[in-house]
């Protein structure tokens, strides 16, 4: 089996930082549930909703 190009694979945008994401095999299961790029941009969502 081939294992598909980094650039074929999803990507969503952060609701922190708004910076683009790819799809992450860790998140195969849930990727419908990720809305952070990373722990950070997850543990800051409540200082970007008060702006």
């Amino acid at each position: 089996m081939k294992t598909p190009k980094k650039s074929d694979l999803p990507s969503k945008l952060c609701l922190t930082c708004e910076r683009p994401f790819t799809w992450r095999k860790k998140w195969a299961k849930v990727w419908d549930e990720v809305n952070y790029c990373s722990a950070r941009c997850r543990r800051n969502k409540k200082k970007r909703a008060d702006k």
